[in-house]
């Protein structure tokens, strides 16, 4: 991250559900058993010895809280797909366009009455929750009985539910963490953030929506864009600053080329965006965005950050163009072809790693990892051909 030639290359272990492959056990078992995902994390890391490591809970065992909290964004192995089939977000409106106004006037009375109950069926009946900062004195006291609407009772049942299980799955990454920071590996997050052009298009407005309102709303758009930024950054800050971990991992869904012109990118996602990742870097964190798909003509654009700040990982851009444009700005991240993971052989695998290792590593400032971390179906002798590439070649 330092931009400094190391003794190695390093080398990063992050995945989702490779777990299950790797265990030979099938998805929903890996998702629903939390000591099982650990048995597998813990011999994983252990056998490919990686310097930076992410606990299998932290994107895998969900299956639990999920259910408690009746989510309704996803659905999962198990519940909506097959066994063993990964994970598929549904795409959906989950805020109208007329409602643009009242997030922007009060995001948090939105996000409790209106936002929660659509998206997750534990909060269903805090639509009945009326609006707070109408009532004062002995009305706000009277106010009180509205906390005891059967619906508003019903829906805190429903949440303490889903939190007491959210808090078991902390508790058993958080123990997972402290054994292999205790063995020397770094976490390679303690917060996973946001651009906020992503939270609006994915999980409010949904591809149709935001991409309408590019061009019949981008005033609304624009002001509900900054408006998300403090939300985000108090969120990724304070979570970040409780673990042990200064990175802050980021996925961008909405960065790559082909879904907008350069202009709008810097007109509507870059500058929001370059905002958190300030906000970041001020609070002395390492934003990690993984720059999904293709994202080539980006390259000049996202330059404009402070040197040896951030990590840039990316999924498919062409490491080499990108190390023309960011060499001494960003430290680079990735990027193993998911489909050599997949299908290759280890043969074909150590050769990608010599050739990243050689060319992109060459003068420090890379990581080499996964274009997406490791695939779910990766076959093991492929992933083993990666980490021990990292120990065969220096840079």
């Amino acid at each position: 991250m330092a931009l400094k030639r190391p003794d190695r290359v390093p080398v990063a272990f992050h995945t989702m559900l490779w777990y299950a492959k790797y265990g030979g056990i099938s998805y929903r078992q890996l998702m629903y058993d939390y000591e099982r995902a650990a048995a597998l994390g813990r011999q994983a890391i252990l056998e490919f010895d990686p310097d930076i490591f992410s606990p299998p809970h932290q994107f895998t065992t969900l299956g639990r809280v999920l259910e408690a909290a009746r989510f309704k964004q996803l659905q999962w192995p198990g519940h909506g797909v097959g066994d063993n089939q990964p994970y598929q977000y549904l795409d959906r409106e989950y805020m109208k366009p007329e409602e643009y106004d009242e997030y922007l006037f009060d995001p948090t009375g939105f996000w409790l009455s209106k936002y929660m109950p659509r998206v997750l069926g534990a909060a269903e009946g805090l639509e009945a929750l009326p609006a707070l900062p109408g009532y004062f004195y002995m009305r706000l006291v009277m106010g009180m009985r509205a906390f005891a609407h059967p619906k508003v009772v019903q829906a805190f049942a429903g949440m303490r539910a889903a939190g007491e299980e959210a808090n078991r799955l902390v508790a058993a990454m958080n123990e997972f963490t402290r054994e292999f920071e205790g063995r020397g590996y770094v976490l390679g997050q303690g917060a996973v953030g946001i651009a906020p052009f992503d939270l609006v298009g994915d999980y409010m407005r949904g591809a149709r929506g935001i991409l309408t309102d590019l061009y019949r709303r981008p005033d609304k758009l624009l002001a509900t864009l900054e408006k998300t930024i403090p939300f985000i950054l108090k969120a990724a800050i304070s979570t970040c600053k409780a673990s042990s971990s200064r990175f802050v991992f980021i996925p961008t869904h909405w960065a790559p080329d082909n879904f907008m012109s350069l202009d709008k990118f810097r007109t509507f996602w870059w500058p929001t965006f370059r905002k958190v990742l300030m906000g970041l870097i001020e609070a002395d964190l390492v934003p990690v965005p993984l720059w999904e798909a293709d994202c080539t003509s980006r390259l000049e654009t996202i330059a404009d950050v402070p040197p040896g700040k951030a990590v840039y990982w990316f999924e498919r851009t062409d490491l080499a163009r990108a190390k023309s444009v960011l060499g001494g700005i960003t430290c680079l991240r990735g990027n193993v072809s998911p489909s050599l993971l997949n299908t290759g052989t280890p043969e074909q695998v150590d050769a990608s790693c010599r050739n990243l290792i050689e060319t992109i590593g060459r003068d420090g400032g890379f990581i080499l990892d996964g274009a997406f971390g490791i695939p779910d179906e990766a076959p093991v002798e492929n992933v083993r051909a990666m980490f021990k590439a990292v120990r065969k070649y220096n840079a």
